[in-house]
């Protein structure tokens, strides 16, 4: 996936919100096996987390008043004031073993939220990965490659950060809320109604600010996606953009996409960074009128002074989780439309079991046939109708035909890439459907058009697919595919360490690679798709030599645009619109004066 189209689902999914709440955490919660005793413990923990910090201001005002009235009974009678064990230093010593334990129980909370979340993560990462590998071609076909791994890496991570903060948190601050209302309520109802009518002032004022950051938010992400995508663009195509003279063009472009993302942060960044202290503001300016009420009622002797401090405390502990709301409902709902993007990954119809009983083919021989085939990529749109055609064990197939006619989709089914609608494929007389997927596939070979390195060396990257080769297969295949040369000349030779797109080789060396790959296999039949089209004339030659090796006692099939590669094919099938219009070899297709030989003579013209 490229930056730009990762930066592009992100920057959408970010602020989406979920369709079913309620049915993606049922389900989520039944997808937590054992782990929902860690949540369970978490929630009883939150219980005493809870009891013993409401509990703090109220056992510190009665500390506060003893000592206040020690203090008073000190001055009057012209004593020293101290404090004893008997004459608060108990209380005291309680007061902070409380705090104490509650600071114990919430990093126990965020120690077993942590693992929680990570554990959950693991699964739903688990179970995307196996099923990516059940999903059919046809899926991959219909979604970008950003959407794809989009879920098994931001959807994730959201979901595993806001379980491992927002979850607690709203625990938390749930219990927090209620409680410390209720005793506020229990010390004086007015002063509390004062409280939660600033309270109300701060929620109105911190959702009006988050739709319009929100707004913003989005811009900038679609901003910054832009200039991700500009910064691609200019390297990718940098030769191209040098070759015709473009440079300025592409600086200018560049600076439009910087100036809009700058333009759009400063805004976006502007509402996020004045809302808290406008917030934070509102809140101050309750706690100053409730101050001056508290103080008149202190005077008055109404409240005593324990309780003047300790109903403070539960302003505090009341106004910032309400301060808190909007953003970790807001991170919540974001979380579980994650989840649910997830599961609609997970419930993509998947590629058709292996048979209980599938039917084997011993020591294949490469009989080929295709028997009344129809397939279409939609049921409603069929592309290939009646196709039938016989191949025997040795033999050179050759399939051309212009671009999109279906020359490769022909090749996919051979592979079962996709299921037939209709017909059968059979392999040395036994249905292709009703054999297992390895065991169909360890009969075949791939050279395809547009090559794939995996990261690791060379030797790896040609014993892909025998893992278990040694080093003297490995460079035999090598110099079958007149890759050898080459390859001893790299820093390390076969232990040259690869990437993906191995940019330190050239795209015909790249070829080489993958054709040695599938001569190390040495499977029984052969898919070649242009594999020689990336090559120079000389390497061709050499490469059609060892091909000729390798075809020799083996059924091949071949997707070919020049026709000078195939004129000595057994069959040449020649498609159009996904059927098969002309079959024969080369001289009876020329012959027919038909299709073939209307593409054969404009190549040699």
């Amino acid at each position: 996936m490229s930056e730009n189209e990762s930066a592009v689902y992100e920057g959408a999914e970010e602020f989406s919100v979920p369709m079913n709440p309620v049915k993606a955490i049922l389900r989520l919660w039944r997808i937590m096996g054992r782990e929902r005793i860690r949540l369970v413990i978490v929630f009883v923990s939150v219980i005493f987390y809870t009891i013993l910090s409401v509990a703090a201001p109220v056992y510190s005002a009665q500390i506060v008043d003893l000592l206040w009235r020690r203090i008073r009974e000190a001055v009057e009678n012209g004593a020293q004031f101290h404090v004893t064990w008997e004459q608060g230093g108990e209380q005291i010593m309680v007061l902070l073993l409380i705090y104490t334990v509650t600071g114990i129980l919430y990093t126990f909370q965020s120690f077993l939220m942590a693992g929680f979340a990570e554990r959950l993560s693991l699964e739903l990462r688990s179970r995307i990965g196996r099923k990516l590998n059940r999903l059919p071609l046809s899926y991959f076909d219909s979604h970008k490659t950003g959407e794809v791994l989009s879920r098994a890496t931001n959807d994730l991570d959201k979901m595993s950060e806001v379980l491992q903060t927002g979850l607690l948190k709203l625990f938390t601050a749930v219990g927090m809320v209620i409680g410390s209302l209720i005793m506020m309520f229990r010390f004086h109802a007015g002063l509390t109604l004062i409280f939660l009518a600033f309270t109300m002032l701060s929620l109105v004022s911190t959702r009006l600010f988050a739709a319009k950051t929100l707004q913003y938010a989005m811009r900038r992400q679609q901003a910054a996606s832009r200039v991700t995508a500009q910064v691609e663009e200019s390297y990718s195509g940098r030769t191209v953009i040098k070759a015709f003279n473009q440079e300025e063009n592409s600086r200018k472009d560049m600076r439009e996409a910087v100036e809009e993302l700058a333009e759009t942060s400063r805004k976006a960044d502007f509402l996020m960074n004045a809302v808290n202290p406008f917030i934070r503001l509102v809140n101050r300016l309750g706690q100053a009128v409730i101050a001056v009420a508290a103080g008149k009622l202190l005077l008055d002797g109404v409240l005593s002074v324990g309780v003047f401090q300790a109903f403070f405390q539960y302003v505090y502990q009341a106004s910032e989780p309400l301060t808190e709301a909007a953003y970790m409902i807001n991170s919540l709902q974001s979380s579980i439309a994650s989840v649910e993007r997830i599961f609609e990954l997970l419930d993509e119809k998947e590629i058709r079991k292996d048979p209980e009983s599938p039917a084997v083919v011993e020591r294949t021989e490469g009989q080929v046939e295709f028997k009344n085939v129809c397939f279409g990529y939609t049921p409603e749109k069929i592309l290939m109708e009646n196709i039938s055609f016989s191949v025997k064990p040795g033999e050179k197939i050759a399939v051309v035909g212009s671009t999109g006619a279906g020359k490769t989709t022909l090749i996919n089914l051979l592979m079962r890439f996709y299921e037939v609608n209709g017909g059968q494929i059979r392999l040395d007389g036994a249905d292709t459907s009703a054999m297992t997927y390895g065991g169909l596939r360890e009969n075949f070979g791939m050279v395809l058009q547009d090559t794939w390195l995996f990261d690791g060396t060379v030797a790896e990257n040609i014993a892909y697919g025998r893992p278990d080769a040694s080093r003297e297969e490995i460079i035999a295949a090598a110099k079958a595919a007149r890759a050898d040369f080459f390859i001893r000349t790299l820093p390390k030779g076969y232990d040259t360490r690869l990437s993906g797109d191995a940019e330190t080789i050239s795209a015909g060396q790249r070829q080489l690679l993958t054709i040695a790959r599938v001569m190390l296999c040495d499977p029984a039949v052969l898919i070649l798709d242009e594999a020689t089209s990336s090559v120079d004339t000389r390497t061709e030659m050499e490469i059609s030599r060892a091909m000729n090796a390798l075809m020799k006692n083996r059924t091949s099939f071949v997707i070919a645009h020049r026709l000078s590669t195939i004129v000595d094919a057994d069959l040449i099938l020649v498609m159009q619109d996904g059927n098969i219009i002309e079959k024969g070899n080369h001289r009876d297709l020329l012959r027919m004066n038909g299709a073939y030989a209307d593409l054969y003579n404009s190549q040699f013209a």
